[in-house]
């Protein structure tokens, strides 16, 4: 009878791989599922519902999720015979689950994992079970799913039983003189499938939401790693053996850990560490962080993942290659954000790669592509235990279901370290503190970084988590201040600051020049480029901002490192005289360092980080950094003045206030702090905090109460990329060559196509869609407007009232 199983399959043959045995994949799935619990460990928060079968119900799920696909339909669909069966193979596989399984909450759950692990149950318009299943009799489903070998059902049966015993899994003893037929198992399946919907058709309370959804996590995630023939990394680098390396490599060095690290490498919780650039603030958190994996080790929490996340994208590349450096190992590091494939192309097309080369010895991009696209897709499916991330990446667990939940699995029992929080605004930063809340819920452990940590921040966090935190500041290290404030009554794009800063180019320094937005930044750089790049070369004046193509944008990343990049102290000689003229996407996103900077007023938090690019290392005096005073306008539909058009009045008043008392005051981040507590300390500080407030329990409210864990929740996807306002466009006139990328590599369904394509994207707002249209051949919205390599999209026409200017808001 066992004969028949060598004929029934699971996965079609592809151009890469052949046709995979059914019994081979669902042997996968149950591995993979156990390779998870030893990567997650216990989870205390779903033991109210489980007790202590919460991984035995995923291994049981992995092995039969599949077990639906024998009928004749689904395998002549398999061979290329007919091209669409037509129905649900998770529908069919629950059929097995009756004779296999005696608990009936086990079985319960099974049956909800498997019936899950593809569609929501409810609210998909056409395609959920409910409207595809509900009201379907028996009989009915029977001939919907057509004939079945004689043979396939019982043999298959009879292995699922012998797999689980072997695993160690409760399996009911076989049943005598009673063999499995179409009939009993289209009866199962439809007692099952009732079963599930009815229990599942009312709201439930918030944990019993999060258990089920972490426990479609966990299942969906093995069936993936399986399918993608995939492995977890189950070796944390970041462990007990991580303080004596550490301490080792700083002896080599000549230096030892400052008082803060061994402090912040000695609490167990949650932390906030404030600290000044340079003070040592990442190594103190990953010191904090080895505590806590092993701490958690012990506890029985698996192999902790640690998640390292930062606001910009081009910050979480450096990041991820310095914790790659700082472990000795840079495959042990992850890269999670939207252009993970992106940056994993660059590494893959690295000079040292010379194994991929065309006929004029270069490096060969479409086959690089396809390393890229491999490597970012294990990185998809997090194989890596220590990953640098945009907390949206994390986020997107809130849309649960079957292409996101196994985001949340992964979160659980981890570490995570949340830097640079200032850059986000009250909306986001809510965002980020009710999930950084569900995280705790799940057994991780937070750390907050900070370089200024007003005492506002600090609460915020003390008030989310119901642990207690532990707050450990940097002590005066004697570190020189790096800064000479000054301020300008006039506006950045005065003649007075034009001519200001071509005397500070003509002495030989290299210049700074941050707008608050495109068109005052376009405007500068079109007025100073030409006489720099005439005396200094075509690299020495730059140009810098959010509406570049990738490929372009990568370029002017380069060449901005080559030449302005942070040098070692007994290297300062070699620093270049040259132009930089930036919005706000240079605040944190390079490691750069400028002999003065000429920047317009904004909320003080920017401004600290933009001072941050100047005398990076404190190697020179006290360098100037010159503010200006904004213009203050409206916005089309919004209440109150804006600072040239981008941030409300008040906290940019308050600190132009602040500033202009010190001016002429060498200054360094220890006054910032106070600066800080002054700023939020107003109505608007007050203000401020309550919107951080609203928005996390908004967001918790629409996002994070799973009351209906399985209805379908695809239309907030849509809503959650409005939320942080992001798409991406392709000009009218890429279409050509964006189409041409796409089949580069001669098969368009590899994605590796995709990923070439992907360097001619544009960065827009959300509410851009508008200035769009959507190309449904291409996948992609595509925008009629002006661009130029060395100064990006300068406008945009769609629809007369929203025609885009580089001035405008985005």
């Amino acid at each position: 009878m066992t004969d028949i199983l060598s004929s029934l399959r699971a996965k079609s043959a592809q151009r890469t791989r052949p046709a995979e045995l059914l019994t081979a994949h669902l042997a996968d799935t149950r591995a993979a599922a156990a390779r998870l619990r030893q990567r997650v460990g216990r989870l205390r928060v779903v033991e109210e519902f489980f007790g202590d079968t919460f991984w035995i119900v995923v291994e049981l799920a992995g092995l039969t999720h599949d077990a639906g696909k024998i009928p004749e339909g689904f395998q002549r669909m398999l061979s290329g015979h007919v091209r669409a069966w037509g129905e649900r193979h998770e529908v069919a596989s629950l059929g097995f689950l009756p004779r296999l399984i005696d608990d009936p909450e086990v079985l319960s759950w099974v049956a909800t994992a498997v019936a899950t692990h593809h569609r929501p149950l409810t609210g998909q318009h056409g395609r959920d079970l409910e409207t595809l299943y509900g009201g379907v009799t028996a009989t009915g489903l029977g001939r919907r799913f057509g004939p079945f070998d004689p043979l396939a059902a019982p043999a298959l049966e009879a292995w699922l039983r012998d797999t689980a015993t072997l695993a160690g899994l409760p399996a009911t003893a076989r049943p005598v003189d009673d063999t499995l037929d179409a009939v009993g198992l289209v009866s199962g399946a439809h007692r099952m499938l009732e079963e599930v919907l009815d229990r599942w058709a009312d709201r439930v309370g918030r944990e019993e939401g999060l258990a089920a959804v972490l426990l479609q996590g966990a299942v969906t995630l093995s069936d993936h790693l399986s399918s993608a023939h995939q492995s977890l990394s189950t070796v944390q680098p970041l462990d007990v053996a991580f303080r004596p390396r550490l301490e080792k490599d700083f002896v080599d060095r000549g230096r030892t850990l400052r008082a803060h690290q061994v402090q912040a490498a000695e609490v167990t919780g949650h932390l906030l560490l404030r600290g000044p650039t340079g003070s040592g603030k990442t190594e103190a958190a990953l010191l904090w962080a080895a505590s806590q994996v092993e701490g958690m080790k012990a506890a029985g929490c698996g192999v902790p993942r640690v998640f390292f996340t930062l606001p910009y994208l081009a910050s979480i590349n450096s990041m991820a290659m310095r914790l790659g450096d700082t472990l000795g190992d840079r495959q042990a590091v992850g890269v999670a954000h939207s252009r993970a494939a992106s940056y994993h192309l660059a590494q893959a097309i690295a000079p040292q790669d010379g194994d991929e080369e065309d006929e004029y010895g270069e490096p060969c991009r479409v086959d690089a592509a396809g390393k890229a696209l491999s490597r970012a897709a294990a990185t998809k499916l997090f194989h890596e235990s220590v990953r640098v991330a945009t907390p949206y990446q994390l986020l997107r667990a809130a849309l649960a279901g079957p292409a996101h939940s196994g985001i949340l699995i992964d979160a659980a029992n981890s570490v995570f370290i949340l830097d640079e929080l200032h850059a986000y605004d009250a909306r986001r930063l809510g965002y980020i503190l009710a999930s950084a809340r569900l995280w705790e819920r799940l057994g991780g452990r937070i750390a907050v970084l900070s370089a200024t940590l007003p005492a506002a921040l600090a609460g915020l966090f003390a008030n989310t988590f119901a642990a207690p935190t532990t707050r450990v500041d940097t002590p005066d290290l004697g570190l020189p201040a790096r800064h000479l404030l000054h301020a300008r009554d006039h506006h950045l794009t005065d003649p007075a600051t034009l001519a200001e800063i071509r005397l500070r180019l003509a002495g030989g320094e290299s210049v700074l020049v941050i707008a608050n937005n495109v068109a005052h930044a376009t405007a500068l750089y079109e007025d100073l480029a030409p006489d720099v790049r005439k005396h200094h070369g075509q690299d020495a004046a730059l140009l810098l901002h959010s509406r570049f193509r990738r490929m372009d944008r990568s370029l002017i990343e380069k060449k901005i490192a080559d030449r302005f990049g942070t040098v070692a102290p007994e290297a300062q000689s070699s620093r270049q005289v040259g132009l930089l003229v930036a919005t706000q996407v240079v605040e944190v996103s390079l490691d750069v360092d400028f002999d003065v900077l000429f920047t317009g007023a904004a909320p003080l938090e920017a401004l600290l980080q933009r001072f941050g690019r100047i005398n990076r290392i404190g190697a020179r005096p006290p360098a100037d950094v010159i503010v200006h005073h904004t213009v203050w306008t409206t916005r089309r539909g919004q209440p109150g003045e804006y600072a040239d058009g981008i941030y409300p009045r008040e906290p940019v008043q308050s600190a132009w206030n602040i500033l202009t008392r010190h001016q002429g005051r060498a200054v360094d981040e220890m006054d910032a702090t106070a600066w800080l507590d002054e700023v939020y300390a107003t109505d608007w500080g007050m203000q401020w905090r309550q919107e951080v407030l609203e928005r996390r329990e908004s967001f918790d409210r629409a996002f994070l109460q799973f009351r209906y864990p399985f209805e379908d929740r695809s239309a907030l996807a849509e809503t959650f990329d409005e939320l942080f306002d992001a798409t991406e466009a392709i000009l009218a006139q890429d279409q050509d060559a964006y189409a041409a990328a796409l089949v580069a590599t001669g098969d368009r369904r590899s994605g590796a196509g995709r990923l070439l394509a992907d360097e001619y994207l544009i960065p827009m707002p959300h509410w851009a869609g508008a200035l769009s249209r959507y190309e449904k051949r291409l996948k992609i919205r595509i925008i009629d407007g002006d661009y130029h390599p060395d100064h990006g999209l300068t406008a945009v026409r769609g629809l007369p009232q929203y025609t885009y200017r580089a001035g405008e808001v985005l």
